[in-house]
């Protein structure tokens, strides 16, 4: 019979203290069902850290969104009957192996669910951290956090626009400005390594699209209040419909997603001179590139800021945004 380990929390948020909890229960069960609580503790959506969940654990870990779940805590016998008839209906009748936790309750979920208490590092010995100590400063503990935690905890910006319209200068000077890591348009550098006659095929631009994604990943993780993105996959689309008139599935889905991976969109101007490269087709290409591109973040409904004038004028402008938008962030 399989065996199935049954983890629960609020992963507010999710860190390597909760990954070592799910990892103990990976080695020893064939199945690990997660249960992810609302709470009034954080503001991090509850899809979010259901997808954090299944983003490092994409194999044999079953998260369960929970936003009905009792928020009340504690160890008198109504709270722990509730939370327990909760469980149990969330449960279904599914038999459970092993409850896996660090914390006492543990003892009593366990007993309902006649299952073995399996216990991990309830002194944090090996992963001396807690939600809550991260929830107060998440920069200070980002070792504690995996990499798409801590990618969704700072502030991320992303450039678009037309070749030529000087997002990667504007990027290296705000990640100097900030002491923020940044990325590079990477399509430049895949482009030169795999190009026929100036043009990828669909599936090289997807390739393209999620290598730069992962980048944006590890070097996010680098540190910094802010994160500042040369382009995204939503730019590598737009080369799709450039070079093919379409773009494949996969990557119409990426550049959906960019909506929401980004906290800050801004669109460079072409009003500045236009710098020909061999990977570039021309200032009048660049126009037509620039106006298609407008019209899909219209499209899309994108919010976002037109920056126009010389660098610093862009760069006072950015400033201005990120200010606004520090202030006004709910997590």
């Amino acid at each position: 019979m399989r065996k199935i380990g049954l983890c629960l929390g609020k992963y507010a948020p999710f860190h390597r203290g909760h990954a070592h909890v799910i990892e103990t229960a990976l080695r020893e069960m064939d199945l690990v069902k997660v249960i992810i609580y609302q709470s009034r503790l954080t503001s991090i959506p509850l899809n979010k850290r259901a997808a954090w969940i299944r983003e490092c654990f994409p194999h044999r870990v079953e998260p369960i969104t929970a936003p009905d779940g009792p928020e009340e805590t504690g160890y008198s016998p109504e709270i722990m009957k509730c939370q327990e008839e909760y469980v149990l209906k969330v449960l279904k009748g599914t038999p459970i192996h092993s409850f896996y936790s660090s914390e006492p309750y543990g003892e009593h979920m366990s007993r309902a669910l006649k299952c073995r208490n399996r216990q991990v590092d309830p002194r944090r010995i090996h992963i001396p951290v807690s939600g809550t100590m991260i929830r107060e400063n998440p920069p200070a503990f980002r070792e504690f956090l995996p990499p798409p935690v801590y990618f969704d905890h700072i502030i991320k910006a992303v450039f678009h626009g037309a070749p030529g319209t000087g997002k990667t200068t504007l990027a290296r000077a705000l990640a100097e400005k900030y002491a923020c890591p940044w990325m590079a348009e990477y399509g430049r550098e895949y482009w030169e390594k795999h190009q026929r006659n100036r043009r990828l095929t669909g599936e090289q631009l997807l390739e393209l699209a999620l290598i730069h994604r992962k980048k944006e990943v590890e070097k996010a993780y680098i540190g910094g209040d802010y994160f500042f993105v040369d382009t995204g996959a939503l730019s590598t689309y737009h080369f799709a419909l450039d070079y093919h008139g379409s773009a494949v599935k996969e990557l119409e889905l990426l550049a959906d997603d960019c909506r929401d991976r980004y906290d800050l969109h801004f669109l460079c101007g072409d009003d500045i001179p236009y710098d020909d490269t061999e990977d570039r087709s021309g200032e009048v290409h660049r126009s037509l590139f620039q106006r298609r591109f407008r019209r899909d973040l219209d499209r899309r409904e994108i919010p976002y800021v037109l920056l126009e004038g010389s660098l610093n004028e862009r760069m006072d402008r950015v400033a201005r945004e990120l200010n606004h938008y520090k202030e006004n962030r709910t997590w």
